[in-house]
C-alpha cells in the first residue's frame, strides 16, 4: 500500500505532519532550550520563530471584585528550512516534523526525521513517548461541468443528495473516525469542500492516523515501526476513499 502515493506523478498532498507527543520535563527552561535548539537546528533550519500561548486567570470571589491576569507561555519553537517548505517544531507537548508541497514520499524524509528527533531528545530531554500521529492534508480539485459535479464519480465514500435531478451541491462536510482492529491505530477522516469557482470544486481530504502507547524516547526502531504502521493505514484509507477516476487526476 505504501506505493500508492509514490506512483502518483502529482500527489495532492499540501501538508504532511508527524507529531510525537511526549511527557516533557516539568521544569523545562524555555529560554535555555531556545538557545540550544537554535544552535542544534541552525545549519539546515536557519529561520526561526516562537509561537506563544496564553490563558486567562481569574482571581477573586464569585460575585465579588475579580481581577483578570493573562498568563503567557511558549507553545512551540519552529525551525524552518530556507525555502519554508519544511520545518521542525519543539513543542510544549513534544516534537513535530512538517513537510509542505511538493511532497515526494515518506521514505525520503525518514532519515531527516530520525536525525532531528534525536537532536530533540538530546536538547529537550522528553521523559516518555505518549502518542505518534501522522496527518495528511490533500487538496483535490474536481472539474465542474454544467455547474455540476458527480461526487460519487470521484469518491467511494461521499455524501449523496436526496434529489440529484434538482439539487446542486454547494458544499459538504463528512467526518468519521475508526479503529484498526489489528493494530489499535485510530483514524480521523475529514472530507469537505472549499469555496469553488465556475470551473473547479476544491475538496480537502484530511487523514489523521494515531497510535497511543507509552514508550521510551530512545527507542527509534519502535518509532519507525509505528510510523510505518500508521503510513500503511493512511495509504489504505486514501486508496479506498478515491475512485480510479479521481486518482487519474494526479497522473
Amino acid at each position: 500500500m505504501s506505493e500508492i502515493i509514490q506512483k502518483l506523478s502529482n500527489p495532492p498532498i499540501v501538508e504532511a505532519v508527524l507529531d510525537i507527543d511526549c511527557d516533557m520535563p516539568p521544569t523545562l527552561d524555555w529560554a535555555a532550550l531556545k538557545e540550544s535548539a537554535r544552535n542544534a537546528y541552525r545549519e539546515y533550519y536557519p529561520q526561526f520563530q516562537t509561537i506563544s500561548s496564553g490563558t486567562i486567570q481569574i482571581e477573586g470571589p464569585p460575585g465579588g471584585s475579580q481581577a483578570h491576569k493573562t498568563l503567557r507561555g511558549v507553545q512551540s519553537l519552529q525551525f524552518f528550512h530556507e525555502d519554508r517548505k519544511q520545518l521542525v517544531q519543539v513543542r510544549s507537548q513534544g516534537y513535530s516534523f512538517n513537510r509542505l508541497a511538493p511532497y515526494s514520499a515518506l521514505d525520503d524524509y525518514l532519515p531527516e526525521i530520525e536525525r532531528t528527533w534525536k537532536l530533540f531528545v538530546g536538547i529537550a530531554g522528553p521523559k516518555l513517548i505518549r502518542t505518534v500521529r501522522l496527518s495528511y492534508i490533500n487538496r483535490i480539485v474536481l472539474p465542474v461541468k454544467d455547474e455540476k459535479v458527480l461526487i460519487s464519480q470521484y469518491f467511494k465514500v461521499s455524501p449523496q443528495l436526496p434529489d440529484e435531478s434538482d439539487l446542486i451541491f454547494t458544499g459538504f462536510l463528512n467526518q468519521h473516525s475508526a479503529v484498526e482492529k489489528s493494530t489499535g491505530n485510530q483514524a480521523n477522516i475529514l472530507l469537505t469542500t472549499l469555496p469553488n469557482d465556475t470551473d473547479n470544486l476544491p475538496v480537502i481530504l484530511d487523514i489523521g492516523v494515531i497510535h497511543r502507547e507509552d514508550k521510551e524516547v530512545e527507542n527509534w526502531d519502535w518509532i519507525a515501526e509505528k510510523i510505518q504502521s500508521l503510513r500503511n493505514l493512511k495509504n489504505r484509507i486514501f486508496k479506498n476513499t478515491l475512485t480510479d477516476v479521481c486518482l487519474s487526476l494526479f497522473q
